[in-house]
């Protein structure tokens, strides 16, 4: 069995012949050990072992991302300036600046030598009149076309031993990067409103575009990262499903519709929030072929009756006592079709 196939039927759920093991972001692909630049940690001799048992061993999967081709431009590019230097330290930064109506939205970065990672220092939003500002931001619709040259590239060069994913945010990633953690938190829980018009300015560009990628690279594996900004102990779990199942679920349909495989990122306290992670993915049957209601919290197929409860469930007949009229109110309820199921990492 070689790489590539172990790594297709541990999506599929199909018997192998030993599990799967990635070193996730190190893929022996993207690590250049004959790089001098000062910025890259790969070039230092205590590397090579560990690429090269990456490279000869490991069931590789390499992320990329997909850029479009052919778009129109961004009209909130005329309104962006940005600046590079090298601080007295050795360290890059980059300043990014907005003008944004009568206000002027600065973010600064620095990444150090020997060290892969990139540390915002000053966020681009402060507080809640910089998120009205960008809100007003003209922003383009989504044009052109899935650039996938890199994807057909990576495929080829490491051949059967792993395979290619794509990486994708979420528009809450989006929006939450854009504050410090503190500040976005307190917005988060204050103000639900202003939060939803951020996600959907996002959605409006980031739906469009993974349709778009998913029917030109059918049958990938994904990752949606970015609902990690909304697990506890950040947010609490009801958030979880206003910020990410809301906006994340059409994401994965889309995904599923091509035959493709979603993954969703996410850290924190997972066990508060794992009916919610579940709703976002498991939105249609795998199981059958005819056309069925099932719950989004457990997968089980309802026969059009009730939805299942991890909170209260009758101590006789194992069923829950939730209306269905409750559970598609809650956004607990779909009519799912085959489809294919996807994981959590």
């Amino acid at each position: 069995m070689t790489r590539r196939e172990r790594l297709m039927k541990t999506l599929k759920g199909e018997p192998v012949d030993r599990p799967a093991v990635c070193f996730y972001e190190l893929n022996g692909l993207d690590e250049d050990s004959a790089d001098p630049d000062p910025f890259n940690i790969y070039c230092h001799p205590s590397w090579r072992p560990l690429i090269e048992l990456t490279r000869q061993k490991t069931d590789r999967i390499v992320m990329r991302g997909v850029p479009m081709a052919d778009a129109l431009p961004d009209p909130a590019a005329e309104l962006t300036r940005r600046e590079q230097w090298i601080d007295a330290n050795g360290s890059r930064i980059c300043r990014t600046t907005i003008r944004a109506g009568s206000r002027t939205l600065t973010r600064l970065d620095r990444t150090d030598p020997d060290v892969r990672t990139t540390w915002t220092v000053e966020h681009l939003l402060k507080d809640e009149d910089d998120l009205e500002a960008w809100l007003a931001l003209p922003r383009a619709p989504l044009s052109g076309r899935p650039d996938v040259r890199g994807v057909l590239e990576a495929e080829r060069l490491i051949g059967d031993t792993g395979i290619v994913m794509i990486d994708v945010s979420d528009p809450l990633c989006e929006v939450a990067e854009k504050f410090d953690l503190g500040t976005y938190t307190v917005i988060a829980l204050t103000r639900p409103d202003l939060m939803h018009r951020a996600l959907e300015k996002m959605a409006e560009v980031q739906m469009p575009r993974v349709e778009a990628i998913s029917e030109a690279l059918p049958g990938k594996l994904w990752r949606i990262y970015g609902p990690e900004y909304a697990s506890p102990p950040y947010l609490p779990p009801r958030l979880f499903a206003e910020y990410v199942t809301r906006y994340v679920t059409p994401m994965v349909r889309a995904i599923h519709r091509c035959g493709g495989f979603a993954r969703v990122h996410c850290h924190g306290r997972l066990r508060d929030i794992l009916d919610h992670i579940a709703a976002t993915l498991w939105t249609r049957s795998s199981r059958r072929r005819r056309a069925t209601w099932r719950c989004l919290t457990c997968g089980r197929d309802t026969a059009g009756k009730w939805c299942c409860s991890a909170t209260w469930r009758s101590p006789t007949s194992r069923t829950c006592r939730r209306r269905r009229s409750w559970a598609r109110s809650a956004g607990l309820w779909t009519k799912a079709r085959p489809g294919r199921g996807a994981g959590s990492c």
